[in-house]
């Protein structure tokens, strides 16, 4: 198989950096509404008018508009991250453990959990990236830290690292995915000892990275599951497929439909004001902006995004 990336001639075609100039513009009026995530007290600090984009092609082209390169915490997007990790260690017996439905419930519910048996609806939910979590923590001493590692090797940055001010910020006030994860364990649903998987948890969430870097480390989505940079095989086309089909359908909690009909790509967001996106074939791309809606995705972020597949005509329906 060839390692080599395959761009679309329209990517090469497209006017990138004009298209984010101009989304920069548009959003603007954005930036200002929304609600930073106040229930963690480190994001509740986070200023709420700031906006980065940055969109990476497979030939390794940037294009960054903003703050594209000031980090955020990443949040909910660790979760594809270590979905990516579970998903190489177990493939499809993972699936043993989480669902892969929309829940249509709010990321932090517990409702379904007590229908199903303690088995989560998806693995982009809290409870169900729990459940990931607890997969990783069975394979490795310091989950949190195969992540991070995993992130550092993705994105060409050695010096990404925890924001352990939030880390410890979320075990603080961390008490709904607590319960959740005892529950599960009241199910058998989770092996680990709670506190070692609340601790790996909340310090994979607590990550702090740029939307260049986010990008970046999602290209190999884009490129069928193999890394462009380096022509490592991380995922056969098969299981990057599958794992973008979840992204599409999960990754920005229960707007995940309004997003597909929308945006018209598969994404993962986050609460820190990050959403990564990818379009097969052709590029990853990043947007953060704090201010969040009531489904805890980024609104100038979500806008963003819609207006990029608009203006580059590169949704993938």
């Amino acid at each position: 198989m060839s390692c080599k990336p395959e761009v679309s001639i329209l990517s090469m075609q497209v006017d990138y950096q004009a298209i984010l100039d101009a989304i920069a513009e548009e959003v603007a009026p954005l930036m200002r509404q929304g609600r930073v995530a106040d229930y963690i007290p480190s994001l509740a600090q986070v200023p709420l008018a700031q906006f980065g984009m940055c969109v990476v092609t497979l030939d390794g082209r940037y294009y960054a508009v903003g703050a594209a390169d000031k980090r955020f915490s990443i949040q909910s997007i660790s979760k594809l991250f270590a979905l990516t990790l579970a998903f190489r260690q177990l493939g499809d017996g993972l699936w043993e453990r989480v669902g892969r439905e929309p829940s249509g419930n709010p990321f932090n519910s517990l409702v379904q959990l007590e229908n199903e048996a303690g088995k989560p609806r998806n693995p982009f939910i809290n409870a169900g990236a729990l459940a990931v979590t607890d997969v990783l923590c069975s394979h490795s001493v310091n989950a949190h830290l195969a992540i991070l590692h995993f992130l550092r090797r993705l994105s060409g940055r050695n010096d990404i690292n925890f924001d352990h001010e939030v880390a410890e910020s979320e075990a603080a006030t961390g008490h709904r995915n607590a319960a959740m994860a005892n529950f599960m364990k009241s199910f058998g649903r989770i092996q680990s000892p709670v506190e070692v998987l609340l601790d790996s948890y909340f310090h994979q969430c607590s990550i702090a990275m740029s939307c260049r870097e986010l990008a970046t480390a999602a290209l190999f989505l884009a490129n069928r599951g193999v890394v462009p940079q380096s022509g490592e095989h991380l995922l056969t086309a098969s299981e990057a497929k599958r794992l973008c089909a979840v992204l599409l359908t999960c990754g920005t909690y229960d707007a995940a439909g309004d997003f597909a009909y929308r945006v018209g790509l598969p994404a993962k967001s986050g609460v820190g004001g990050g959403i990564v996106a990818v379009v097969p074939g052709e590029l990853a791309v990043c947007v953060w902006s704090p201010g969040l809606d009531a489904n805890g995705n980024s609104l100038a972020g979500g806008m963003a995004l819609e207006r990029f597949t608009t203006l580059a005509g590169n949704s993938i329906f």
